[in-house]
């Protein structure tokens, strides 16, 4: 159910509608580009933890495959994704509260949700569980009731008041499938990849399930169906109920549909649906930031504070820690000319951020075909295509940061990402003095060198 929650998130509730706008009716074509690529992204995460379960995180392989630079960058950037993700739900929370109680101060919802979020995630994990459960349902639920919806509306063929008749051929009508060539369709992989951001999650909540042999694959391998229904199915249903030109890029067209079916009621329940997924949302990010911090401080890459657990064995100062940066929001909300402004501009900077985790766990994957390759040759969950797949990939990820850098609205992103790589090399310049990450790095080099050696006698035994 966490991996179903992360596969729904802000992008596709409210920033769906700026996708549309861009892209078109092709939009359905960037989602199924992504949720593909993913899918091997996920695939070769899986592999890998499944592979040694001591690996808790992401982060720790990298540090094992690549070495202990890569699991301090890729780790603390992934923080620094969470964080910022949680700051874009945020934004994103705080315009749902200004559409369901107008003139509420832009302040009072970016400072309730991160103490709210921190109080429902000091108890124990398997509250973190439960609530994720209910919050996916409920994701769930709403996704299926619009496809229930918009398939009657285009069955009956409804006419909106502006004239428009519900009716897939909407779909190919206004212009065609790609009406703005094929600048559009790169503009549409903007907003789009955000979206996608906390399928990952799936790794980092492996280490608290009881059966990760089992329940990982199935998440996993469910990705594909989750991608066509909840992304792709809502979506078509979207634009054959509503033109794509009558679609106002600032709003949500999940609230939209609704209130074009005269069902007013419902519109204001999809309103509170979305600020649920946004919360939802953040909560993940909060749940898979902590972690991280304390995987880091457990290996001398973050203060020793936050390898503290509670008595209910939480890492509640790694969770403070977390909250407290996510009161950024409040900056970005002032700063901004528009809540959706600001989203755009945070959500460009946690898709640079993203990219680059996704670049590493592939990267990660390479290191360890090439280093444990009789792990690899006798997992029960190899990655579909291991010899190429990993370069295909990478390859994607350079075109999604080209992509990033056509538009003067995600363009921020590319100069913010540059200036966090800088800070994280020069704390990691620093940190590698220390004699505790010495004698890692050492350990690794020297492991390394055994594996090296025992490839070679394999090799000369072939």
């Amino acid at each position: 159910m966490i991996a179903i929650g992360g596969a729904i998130g802000t992008g596709l509730f409210m920033g769906s509608g700026k996708t549309i706008a861009l892209a078109g009716p092709r939009v359905i074509f960037v989602y199924m580009i992504i949720g593909f690529m993913l899918f091997f992204v996920m695939r070769a995460m899986g592999e890998v933890l499944l592979s040694n379960l001591e690996y808790k995180t992401f982060g720790d392989f990298a540090g094992d495959l690549l070495g202990p630079w890569a699991g301090f960058v890729v780790s603390w950037s992934y923080w620094f994704y969470t964080v910022v993700v949680g700051v874009a739900d945020i934004v994103a929370i705080t315009a749902y509260v200004q559409v369901l109680a107008p003139g509420t101060p832009l302040w009072l919802p970016a400072l309730v949700t991160p103490l709210l979020l921190l109080c429902l995630n000091l108890p124990t994990v398997a509250a973190f569980g439960e609530m994720e459960f209910w919050f996916a349902i409920i994701k769930v639920v709403a996704i299926l009731a619009l496809i229930a919806t918009g398939a009657v509306m285009i069955g009956t063929h409804f006419t909106s008041p502006q004239g428009s008749v519900s009716s897939l051929s909407n779909l190919w009508n206004e212009g065609g499938m790609f009406p703005h060539g094929a600048l559009g369709f790169i503009l549409g992989f903007q907003i789009a990849l955000f979206a996608f951001g906390g399928i990952e999650l799936v790794g980092t909540a492996a280490a608290e399930t009881k059966d990760p042999m089992k329940t990982m694959p199935r998440a996993i391998n469910s990705i594909p169906i989750r991608v066509m229904l909840f992304y792709v199915g809502a979506l078509i249903v979207i634009m054959a109920v509503n033109p794509w030109r009558t679609i106002n890029a600032g709003n949500s067209p999940f609230i939209g549909m609704f209130t074009l079916a005269g069902l007013g009621v419902a519109a204001i329940a999809v309103n509170l649906v979305v600020l649920t997924s946004a919360a939802s949302s953040a909560n993940s990010g909060i749940y898979s930031t902590s972690r991280m911090i304390y995987g880091l401080a457990g290996h001398g890459n973050a203060p020793k504070r936050f390898a503290k657990l509670s008595k209910r064995k939480v890492p509640q100062n790694a969770l403070l820690f977390s909250c407290i940066f996510m009161l950024f929001g409040m900056v970005m909300l002032y700063a901004g000319k528009s809540v959706m402004g600001a989203f755009v501009i945070v959500t460009s900077l946690g898709s640079v951020i993203v990219v680059f985790t996704w670049s590493l766990i592939m990267v990660s994957y390479i290191a360890y075909r090439r280093r444990r390759p009789q792990l690899h040759a006798s997992s029960t969950f190899k990655l579909p295509g291991s010899r190429f797949m990993p370069y295909v990939v990478l390859v994607f990820f350079v075109l999604m940061i080209v992509a990033l850098a056509q538009s003067a609205d995600t363009r921020p992103g590319l100069f913010v990402a540059p200036i966090w790589f800088v800070l994280l090399g020069g704390a990691w310049y620093f940190n590698r003095q220390t004699p505790l990450q010495q004698a890692r790095i050492a350990e690794w080099k020297a492991e390394a060198a055994i594996e090296k050696a025992a490839l070679a006698e394999m090799e000369a035994a072939r």
